[in-house]
Protein backbone atom coordinates (compact mmCIF):
# COMPACT_ATOMS: atom_id res chain seq x y z
CA UNK A 1 0.00 0.00 0.00
CA UNK A 2 1.26 3.23 -1.05
CA UNK A 3 0.71 6.47 0.66
CA UNK A 4 0.75 10.33 -0.65
CA UNK A 5 -1.29 12.99 0.60
CA UNK A 6 -2.54 14.47 -3.00
CA UNK A 7 -3.35 12.04 -5.38
CA UNK A 8 -4.02 13.50 -8.58
CA UNK A 9 -5.93 11.63 -11.62
CA UNK A 10 -5.20 12.84 -14.83
CA UNK A 11 -1.80 14.79 -16.34
CA UNK A 12 -3.94 16.66 -18.72
CA UNK A 13 -4.05 20.47 -18.16
CA UNK A 14 -5.75 20.03 -14.84
CA UNK A 15 -3.99 17.88 -13.24
CA UNK A 16 -0.37 18.99 -13.92
CA UNK A 17 -1.66 22.78 -13.31
CA UNK A 18 -2.74 21.46 -9.74
CA UNK A 19 0.24 19.71 -8.92
CA UNK A 20 2.61 21.97 -10.34
CA UNK A 21 1.44 24.75 -7.91
CA UNK A 22 1.50 22.40 -4.69
CA UNK A 23 4.31 23.67 -1.94
CA UNK A 24 3.68 19.75 -0.59
CA UNK A 25 5.49 17.23 -2.32
CA UNK A 26 3.76 14.49 -1.36
CA UNK A 27 1.50 13.95 -4.65
CA UNK A 28 1.13 11.27 -7.26
CA UNK A 29 -0.66 11.88 -10.74
CA UNK A 30 -2.11 8.77 -12.17
CA UNK A 31 -2.98 9.07 -15.84
CA UNK A 32 -4.69 6.07 -17.79
CA UNK A 33 -2.99 6.59 -21.43
CA UNK A 34 0.79 6.18 -21.93
CA UNK A 35 1.32 9.58 -22.32
CA UNK A 36 0.50 13.00 -20.66
CA UNK A 37 -1.27 15.62 -22.04
CA UNK A 38 -5.47 13.86 -22.06
CA UNK A 39 -7.12 15.21 -25.06
CA UNK A 40 -4.40 18.08 -25.35
CA UNK A 41 -2.28 15.69 -27.37
CA UNK A 42 -0.29 15.96 -30.77
CA UNK A 43 0.33 13.93 -33.49
CA UNK A 44 3.05 14.16 -35.95
CA UNK A 45 2.57 12.52 -38.76
CA UNK A 46 4.20 12.24 -42.21
CA UNK A 47 5.72 16.11 -41.89
CA UNK A 48 1.24 17.37 -40.51
CA UNK A 49 1.53 18.14 -36.99
CA UNK A 50 -2.23 17.73 -35.75
CA UNK A 51 -3.99 17.73 -32.61
CA UNK A 52 -7.01 15.87 -30.74
CA UNK A 53 -9.00 18.80 -31.86
CA UNK A 54 -8.82 22.21 -32.44
CA UNK A 55 -6.59 23.40 -29.09
CA UNK A 56 -5.95 27.02 -29.83
CA UNK A 57 -4.96 28.66 -26.47
CA UNK A 58 -6.95 32.30 -25.98
CA UNK A 59 -5.29 33.67 -22.84
CA UNK A 60 -7.41 36.40 -20.69
CA UNK A 61 -4.16 36.28 -17.74
CA UNK A 62 -1.10 37.91 -19.60
CA UNK A 63 1.03 36.35 -16.29
CA UNK A 64 -0.03 32.33 -17.57
CA UNK A 65 0.21 33.44 -21.46
CA UNK A 66 3.78 34.61 -20.82
CA UNK A 67 4.81 31.99 -18.54
CA UNK A 68 4.28 29.20 -20.65
CA UNK A 69 5.03 30.78 -24.31
CA UNK A 70 8.69 31.55 -22.34
CA UNK A 71 9.17 28.13 -21.41
CA UNK A 72 8.34 26.71 -25.17
CA UNK A 73 10.47 30.04 -26.79
CA UNK A 74 8.50 33.36 -27.78
CA UNK A 75 9.89 32.16 -31.06
CA UNK A 76 8.39 29.45 -31.59
CA UNK A 77 4.92 30.82 -30.85
CA UNK A 78 2.81 32.12 -33.28
CA UNK A 79 -0.26 34.78 -32.42
CA UNK A 80 -2.82 34.98 -34.26
CA UNK A 81 -5.72 37.18 -35.30
CA UNK A 82 -8.30 35.14 -36.08
CA UNK A 83 -10.13 34.71 -39.31
CA UNK A 84 -13.30 32.25 -39.48
CA UNK A 85 -16.43 32.13 -42.02
CA UNK A 86 -19.58 30.72 -42.05
CA UNK A 87 -20.77 28.45 -45.11
CA UNK A 88 -23.99 29.32 -45.90
CA UNK A 89 -25.87 28.88 -48.97
CA UNK A 90 -22.74 28.21 -51.08
CA UNK A 91 -21.00 31.01 -50.31
CA UNK A 92 -18.76 32.53 -47.61
CA UNK A 93 -19.84 35.31 -45.07
CA UNK A 94 -17.37 36.49 -41.77
CA UNK A 95 -18.12 35.18 -38.22
CA UNK A 96 -20.52 36.20 -36.35
CA UNK A 97 -22.84 35.36 -38.32
CA UNK A 98 -25.07 38.18 -36.28
CA UNK A 99 -22.79 40.63 -36.88
CA UNK A 100 -22.72 40.06 -40.51
CA UNK A 101 -26.10 39.75 -41.86
CA UNK A 102 -25.57 42.64 -44.45
CA UNK A 103 -23.63 39.88 -45.81
CA UNK A 104 -26.60 37.75 -46.72
CA UNK A 105 -28.56 38.10 -50.03
CA UNK A 106 -30.55 41.49 -49.74
CA UNK A 107 -34.33 39.50 -49.15
CA UNK A 108 -32.62 37.28 -46.16
CA UNK A 109 -30.78 40.32 -44.81
CA UNK A 110 -34.21 42.15 -44.47
CA UNK A 111 -35.75 39.02 -42.88
CA UNK A 112 -33.05 38.65 -40.19
CA UNK A 113 -33.45 42.33 -39.64
CA UNK A 114 -37.29 42.54 -39.21
CA UNK A 115 -37.10 39.51 -36.95
CA UNK A 116 -34.27 40.64 -34.88
CA UNK A 117 -36.73 43.70 -33.95
CA UNK A 118 -39.74 41.44 -33.45
CA UNK A 119 -38.02 38.90 -31.44
CA UNK A 120 -40.54 36.95 -28.75
CA UNK A 121 -40.49 38.57 -25.31
CA UNK A 122 -38.26 36.66 -22.24
CA UNK A 123 -37.10 35.90 -20.08
CA UNK A 124 -35.72 32.71 -21.98
CA UNK A 125 -36.23 29.19 -20.48
CA UNK A 126 -33.79 27.20 -22.78
CA UNK A 127 -30.82 27.70 -24.96
CA UNK A 128 -33.39 27.23 -27.82
CA UNK A 129 -35.46 30.05 -26.02
CA UNK A 130 -32.57 32.28 -25.45
CA UNK A 131 -31.46 32.01 -29.60
CA UNK A 132 -34.92 33.29 -30.45
CA UNK A 133 -35.25 36.07 -27.70
CA UNK A 134 -31.78 37.35 -28.55
CA UNK A 135 -31.75 37.37 -32.36
CA UNK A 136 -35.10 36.42 -33.74
CA UNK A 137 -36.12 33.94 -35.33
CA UNK A 138 -34.21 34.75 -38.86
CA UNK A 139 -30.98 34.09 -37.34
CA UNK A 140 -31.60 31.44 -35.17
CA UNK A 141 -32.79 29.51 -38.30
CA UNK A 142 -30.19 30.34 -40.80
CA UNK A 143 -27.34 29.73 -38.12
CA UNK A 144 -27.65 29.22 -34.78
CA UNK A 145 -29.83 26.56 -33.93
CA UNK A 146 -28.46 24.30 -37.23
CA UNK A 147 -24.85 24.89 -36.33
CA UNK A 148 -25.59 24.05 -32.54
CA UNK A 149 -28.03 21.06 -33.11
CA UNK A 150 -24.96 19.76 -35.25
CA UNK A 151 -22.42 20.35 -32.43
CA UNK A 152 -24.41 19.53 -29.11
CA UNK A 153 -26.24 16.95 -31.41
CA UNK A 154 -29.19 17.14 -29.16
CA UNK A 155 -32.18 19.58 -28.76
CA UNK A 156 -31.43 22.93 -27.98
CA UNK A 157 -34.43 23.32 -25.99
CA UNK A 158 -33.38 20.84 -23.11
CA UNK A 159 -29.90 22.80 -22.30
CA UNK A 160 -29.72 25.76 -19.75
CA UNK A 161 -29.57 29.11 -20.80
CA UNK A 162 -26.16 29.89 -20.13
CA UNK A 163 -25.33 26.94 -21.44
CA UNK A 164 -22.08 28.16 -23.22
CA UNK A 165 -21.47 31.36 -21.04
CA UNK A 166 -19.34 33.83 -21.93
CA UNK A 167 -18.12 31.83 -25.07
CA UNK A 168 -21.59 32.84 -26.55
CA UNK A 169 -20.82 35.72 -28.84
CA UNK A 170 -23.60 37.93 -27.38
CA UNK A 171 -24.90 41.48 -28.74
CA UNK A 172 -28.29 43.25 -28.74
CA UNK A 173 -30.06 44.11 -31.72
CA UNK A 174 -29.06 47.98 -31.94
CA UNK A 175 -25.31 46.48 -31.51
CA UNK A 176 -26.00 44.40 -33.91
CA UNK A 177 -27.14 46.87 -36.30
CA UNK A 178 -24.29 49.51 -35.42
CA UNK A 179 -21.95 47.07 -36.30
CA UNK A 180 -23.32 46.25 -39.91
CA UNK A 181 -20.20 46.03 -41.94
CA UNK A 182 -17.61 47.08 -39.56
CA UNK A 183 -15.06 44.45 -39.66
CA UNK A 184 -14.70 43.60 -36.24
CA UNK A 185 -14.76 39.97 -33.90
CA UNK A 186 -15.29 40.48 -30.22
CA UNK A 187 -15.85 36.97 -29.82
CA UNK A 188 -13.73 35.15 -27.10
CA UNK A 189 -11.37 34.13 -29.34
CA UNK A 190 -10.78 36.56 -31.36
CA UNK A 191 -6.99 36.27 -31.06
CA UNK A 192 -5.22 33.05 -30.36
CA UNK A 193 -1.85 31.41 -29.61
CA UNK A 194 -0.59 28.10 -31.15
CA UNK A 195 3.20 26.74 -30.84
CA UNK A 196 4.84 25.26 -33.81
CA UNK A 197 5.00 21.94 -32.18
CA UNK A 198 1.18 21.33 -31.57
CA UNK A 199 -0.62 22.28 -28.47
CA UNK A 200 1.28 19.47 -26.41
CA UNK A 201 4.01 22.00 -26.23
CA UNK A 202 1.91 23.94 -23.66
CA UNK A 203 1.54 20.46 -21.84
CA UNK A 204 5.27 20.04 -22.01
CA UNK A 205 5.43 23.69 -20.06
CA UNK A 206 3.39 23.13 -17.55
CA UNK A 207 4.83 19.69 -16.69
CA UNK A 208 8.53 21.27 -16.21
CA UNK A 209 6.79 21.50 -12.84
CA UNK A 210 6.22 18.03 -11.83
CA UNK A 211 8.78 15.24 -11.46
CA UNK A 212 8.33 12.26 -14.38
CA UNK A 213 8.52 9.79 -11.42
CA UNK A 214 5.60 11.33 -9.58
CA UNK A 215 3.88 10.29 -12.86
CA UNK A 216 2.24 6.99 -12.86
CA UNK A 217 1.47 6.30 -17.05
CA UNK A 218 -1.01 3.74 -18.05
CA UNK A 219 -2.43 3.53 -14.30
CA UNK A 220 -6.27 4.62 -14.63
CA UNK A 221 -7.79 4.60 -11.27
CA UNK A 222 -10.73 1.81 -11.12
CA UNK A 223 -11.99 2.18 -8.00
CA UNK A 224 -12.41 4.69 -5.48
CA UNK A 225 -12.89 3.68 -1.28
CA UNK A 226 -14.50 6.92 0.01
CA UNK A 227 -14.50 5.49 3.73
CA UNK A 228 -10.92 4.52 4.04
CA UNK A 229 -9.96 6.92 1.14
CA UNK A 230 -8.02 4.41 -0.94
CA UNK A 231 -7.55 4.34 -4.66
CA UNK A 232 -6.78 1.60 -6.82
CA UNK A 233 -5.06 1.11 -10.40
CA UNK A 234 -4.62 -2.47 -11.96
CA UNK A 235 -0.87 -2.12 -10.30
CA UNK A 236 -0.80 -0.76 -7.07
CA UNK A 237 -3.44 1.21 -4.00
CA UNK A 238 -2.73 4.12 -2.68
CA UNK A 239 -3.78 5.51 0.69
CA UNK A 240 -4.66 9.41 0.18
CA UNK A 241 -5.66 12.11 1.91
CA UNK A 242 -7.22 14.61 -0.53
CA UNK A 243 -7.59 13.64 -3.99
CA UNK A 244 -7.98 15.86 -7.29
CA UNK A 245 -9.62 14.32 -9.85
CA UNK A 246 -10.10 15.94 -14.11
CA UNK A 247 -11.72 12.46 -14.92
CA UNK A 248 -15.49 13.01 -16.45
CA UNK A 249 -17.27 13.54 -12.96
CA UNK A 250 -20.21 10.85 -14.05
CA UNK A 251 -17.38 8.53 -14.30
CA UNK A 252 -15.76 9.71 -10.65
CA UNK A 253 -18.81 9.24 -9.52
CA UNK A 254 -18.67 5.41 -10.55
CA UNK A 255 -15.24 5.21 -9.44
CA UNK A 256 -16.65 6.38 -5.90
CA UNK A 257 -19.69 3.90 -6.25
CA UNK A 258 -22.05 7.56 -5.61
CA UNK A 259 -25.16 7.13 -6.92
CA UNK A 260 -26.30 9.26 -9.20
CA UNK A 261 -28.99 10.03 -11.88
CA UNK A 262 -27.62 9.29 -15.81
CA UNK A 263 -29.69 11.00 -17.44
CA UNK A 264 -28.28 14.78 -15.58
CA UNK A 265 -24.81 14.21 -17.36
CA UNK A 266 -25.62 14.23 -20.81
CA UNK A 267 -22.94 14.93 -23.33
CA UNK A 268 -22.21 14.38 -26.90
CA UNK A 269 -19.13 12.81 -28.88
CA UNK A 270 -16.95 14.10 -31.38
CA UNK A 271 -15.34 12.39 -34.10
CA UNK A 272 -12.60 14.30 -36.12
CA UNK A 273 -10.66 13.44 -38.62
CA UNK A 274 -7.16 14.88 -39.24
CA UNK A 275 -6.00 15.04 -42.88
CA UNK A 276 -3.46 15.76 -44.44
CA UNK A 277 -3.40 16.90 -48.48
CA UNK A 278 -0.56 17.58 -51.37
CA UNK A 279 -1.67 20.96 -52.27
CA UNK A 280 -3.17 24.21 -50.89
CA UNK A 281 -6.64 24.95 -50.78
CA UNK A 282 -8.40 28.02 -48.70
CA UNK A 283 -4.83 30.29 -47.44
CA UNK A 284 -7.43 33.20 -45.57
CA UNK A 285 -8.93 31.38 -43.17
CA UNK A 286 -8.43 29.31 -39.70
CA UNK A 287 -11.86 27.38 -39.40
CA UNK A 288 -15.75 27.56 -41.24
CA UNK A 289 -18.71 26.45 -39.51
CA UNK A 290 -21.27 24.42 -41.30
CA UNK A 291 -24.71 25.13 -39.87
CA UNK A 292 -26.23 22.66 -43.02
CA UNK A 293 -27.40 19.77 -41.46
CA UNK A 294 -26.81 18.35 -45.33
CA UNK A 295 -23.05 18.27 -44.33
CA UNK A 296 -21.44 15.87 -42.48
CA UNK A 297 -19.62 17.70 -40.36
CA UNK A 298 -19.93 21.02 -38.20
CA UNK A 299 -16.39 22.73 -38.56
CA UNK A 300 -13.21 22.09 -40.32
CA UNK A 301 -9.88 24.25 -39.42
CA UNK A 302 -6.84 24.81 -41.42
CA UNK A 303 -3.43 24.48 -39.67
CA UNK A 304 -1.54 25.16 -42.67
CA UNK A 305 -2.81 28.61 -42.54
CA UNK A 306 -1.46 29.55 -38.93
CA UNK A 307 2.07 28.85 -40.11
CA UNK A 308 1.87 29.01 -43.85
CA UNK A 309 2.12 25.44 -44.87
CA UNK A 310 2.69 24.51 -47.97
CA UNK A 311 0.50 21.67 -47.88
CA UNK A 312 -3.12 21.75 -46.55
CA UNK A 313 -3.82 20.48 -43.09
CA UNK A 314 -7.23 20.08 -41.87
CA UNK A 315 -9.34 19.09 -39.01
CA UNK A 316 -12.55 17.96 -39.56
CA UNK A 317 -15.02 17.39 -36.80
CA UNK A 318 -18.66 15.84 -36.42
CA UNK A 319 -20.59 15.62 -33.77
CA UNK A 320 -22.90 12.30 -32.48
CA UNK A 321 -25.28 11.75 -29.56
CA UNK A 322 -23.33 10.01 -26.53
CA UNK A 323 -25.80 6.69 -27.12
CA UNK A 324 -23.68 6.58 -30.54
CA UNK A 325 -22.00 3.44 -31.61
CA UNK A 326 -18.53 4.72 -33.79
CA UNK A 327 -16.44 2.20 -34.54
CA UNK A 328 -14.69 0.98 -37.52
CA UNK A 329 -17.22 0.47 -40.16
CA UNK A 330 -18.56 3.97 -38.90
CA UNK A 331 -15.52 5.51 -38.95
CA UNK A 332 -15.05 4.73 -42.48
CA UNK A 333 -18.22 5.32 -43.78
CA UNK A 334 -18.08 8.67 -42.41
CA UNK A 335 -14.74 9.60 -43.58
CA UNK A 336 -15.70 9.03 -46.86
CA UNK A 337 -19.12 10.91 -46.37
CA UNK A 338 -16.34 14.09 -44.95
CA UNK A 339 -14.48 13.85 -48.13
CA UNK A 340 -17.35 13.66 -50.29
CA UNK A 341 -18.79 17.05 -48.90
CA UNK A 342 -15.13 18.58 -48.51
CA UNK A 343 -15.33 18.47 -52.32
CA UNK A 344 -19.24 19.84 -52.52
CA UNK A 345 -18.06 23.05 -50.39
CA UNK A 346 -14.92 23.51 -52.15
CA UNK A 347 -12.66 22.93 -49.68
CA UNK A 348 -10.99 20.11 -51.76
CA UNK A 349 -10.24 21.35 -55.41
CA UNK A 350 -8.22 17.74 -56.34
CA UNK A 351 -5.77 17.70 -53.77
CA UNK A 352 -5.30 14.06 -52.63
CA UNK A 353 -5.20 13.19 -49.28
CA UNK A 354 -1.36 12.04 -48.47
CA UNK A 355 -2.28 11.09 -44.50
CA UNK A 356 -4.66 10.85 -41.50
CA UNK A 357 -5.42 10.63 -38.72
CA UNK A 358 -8.91 9.72 -36.30
CA UNK A 359 -9.79 9.99 -33.02
CA UNK A 360 -13.31 9.91 -30.76
CA UNK A 361 -13.48 12.55 -27.98
CA UNK A 362 -16.00 11.02 -25.45
CA UNK A 363 -17.19 13.23 -23.58
CA UNK A 364 -16.43 16.31 -26.01
CA UNK A 365 -19.02 19.08 -24.89
CA UNK A 366 -21.14 17.97 -21.89
CA UNK A 367 -24.88 19.35 -21.95
CA UNK A 368 -25.16 21.84 -19.24
CA UNK A 369 -28.67 21.63 -18.14
CA UNK A 370 -30.14 22.47 -14.91
CA UNK A 371 -30.52 19.61 -13.88
CA UNK A 372 -26.80 19.10 -14.61
CA UNK A 373 -25.54 22.19 -12.56
CA UNK A 374 -27.61 21.43 -9.83
CA UNK A 375 -26.22 17.39 -9.54
CA UNK A 376 -22.46 18.68 -9.72
CA UNK A 377 -22.88 21.37 -7.25
CA UNK A 378 -24.97 18.51 -4.49
CA UNK A 379 -22.20 15.54 -5.64
CA UNK A 380 -19.45 18.22 -5.29
CA UNK A 381 -19.95 19.09 -2.04
CA UNK A 382 -20.54 15.48 -0.51
CA UNK A 383 -17.45 13.89 -2.01
CA UNK A 384 -15.83 17.42 -0.43
CA UNK A 385 -16.28 16.20 2.72
CA UNK A 386 -14.03 12.63 1.88
CA UNK A 387 -11.14 15.23 0.87
CA UNK A 388 -12.43 14.84 -3.05
CA UNK A 389 -12.52 17.53 -5.35
CA UNK A 390 -13.29 17.39 -9.06
CA UNK A 391 -12.05 20.20 -11.23
CA UNK A 392 -11.19 21.10 -15.35
CA UNK A 393 -13.69 20.95 -18.26
CA UNK A 394 -14.98 17.90 -17.81
CA UNK A 395 -14.53 17.56 -13.89
CA UNK A 396 -16.23 20.55 -13.38
CA UNK A 397 -18.81 19.61 -15.90
CA UNK A 398 -18.90 22.74 -17.85
CA UNK A 399 -18.21 24.81 -20.63
CA UNK A 400 -14.39 26.34 -20.45
CA UNK A 401 -11.33 27.28 -22.06
CA UNK A 402 -7.72 25.34 -22.07
CA UNK A 403 -6.40 28.33 -19.31
CA UNK A 404 -9.51 28.18 -17.51
CA UNK A 405 -8.38 24.76 -16.43
CA UNK A 406 -5.17 26.19 -15.51
CA UNK A 407 -6.69 28.81 -13.51
CA UNK A 408 -9.04 26.10 -11.45
CA UNK A 409 -6.47 24.56 -10.72
CA UNK A 410 -3.78 26.82 -9.38
CA UNK A 411 -6.64 28.37 -7.17
CA UNK A 412 -7.38 25.00 -5.85
CA UNK A 413 -3.50 24.30 -5.21
CA UNK A 414 -3.04 27.61 -3.53
CA UNK A 415 -5.98 26.81 -1.47
CA UNK A 416 -3.98 23.66 0.49
CA UNK A 417 -0.75 25.71 0.22
CA UNK A 418 -2.43 28.51 2.30
CA UNK A 419 -4.48 25.98 5.05
CA UNK A 420 -1.08 24.09 5.28
CA UNK A 421 1.01 27.01 6.08
CA UNK A 422 -1.77 27.81 8.89
CA UNK A 423 -1.50 24.47 9.53
CA UNK A 424 -5.32 23.61 9.15
CA UNK A 425 -4.63 20.92 6.36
Amino acid sequence: MQETRFLVIGAGVTGLAFAGHLNDESYLICEAEEEIGGYCRTIIRDGFVWDYSGHFFHFRHPDIENELVTRIGAERVRHVVKRSSIHYAGRLIDYPFQRNIHQLPEAEFLECLRDLFQRPPGPPQSFQEMLQTKFGRGITEKFLRPYNEKLYATDLAGLDVDAMGRFFPHADAEEIVRGLGVRADASYNATFTYPEGGAIEYITALARDVPRERILLGEPIVEIDLRNKIARTPKRSVRFEYLLSSTPFPRLLRLCRVPFDPAAYSHNKVLVFNLGFDGKGHDDVHWIYYPDPSVSFYRVGFYDNIFGTPRMSLYVEIGYPSSAVIDAAVIASAKQRVLADLTRVGVLTGQRLVAEHTVVLDPAYVHITRASVAEVARHAQLLATRGVYSAGRYGSWTYCSIEDNIVEARALARRFNTLHEQGLA
